[in-house]
């Protein structure tokens, strides 16, 4: 009959290891096709865990005096939502004109904040400063957070003609 599967004999040597084979294969496609369902749950999209949360870029509305206190209070806060601490030396936040800050020594804890500061002052676990004597961020701007190897992480925009 046409159709149906055709046995032949062969050397004994032969059919073990064919036979070996078939099952090896049959098991591993048996063993894809009933993936248990915690294994399933990994295919999700994974969720960034570092990102910008917040941003305060006028300071001082209508004002530009470059006082130390007023560049301050310019700030982004960039969170770490996962559990883990993660290494941001080397990491860069940066707006559209191409003002850079470099993260340098620097671990963010898991489940926690850190504001990036314009001005100048000493930095903390939750407070970093750029040392800068102008301001960076504009009424519409773009931060954009990189990692070391210089792929983007994250960004946020603001004011007119924003891009997310």
């Amino acid at each position: 009959m046409q159709g149906e599967p055709v046995f032949h004999s062969a050397p004994a040597s032969f059919s073990s290891r064919r036979l070996a084979a078939a099952v090896l294969a049959a098991g591993t496609l048996h063993g894809v096709a009933a993936l248990p369902a915690s294994a399933a749950d990994h295919a999700r999209p994974h969720r960034q865990e570092v990102q910008i949360t917040q941003v305060k870029y006028d300071a001082a509305p209508g004002r530009d005096d470059r006082n130390n206190r007023t560049l301050n209070r310019e700030w982004v806060e960039i969170s770490n939502r996962g559990r883990h601490g993660v290494n941001l030396s080397g990491w860069t936040l940066s707006d559209r004109d191409g003002h850079t800050y470099t993260f340098r020594h620097y671990r963010l804890d898991g489940r926690s904040s850190v504001r990036v500061h314009t001005g100048r002052g000493f930095d903390t676990r939750h407070d970093l400063f750029q040392d800068r004597s102008r301001e960076v961020w504009d009424n519409h701007d773009t931060a954009t957070l990189r990692n070391d190897r210089g792929h983007r992480v994250d960004s946020e925009s603001w004011g007119r003609g924003r891009h997310h």
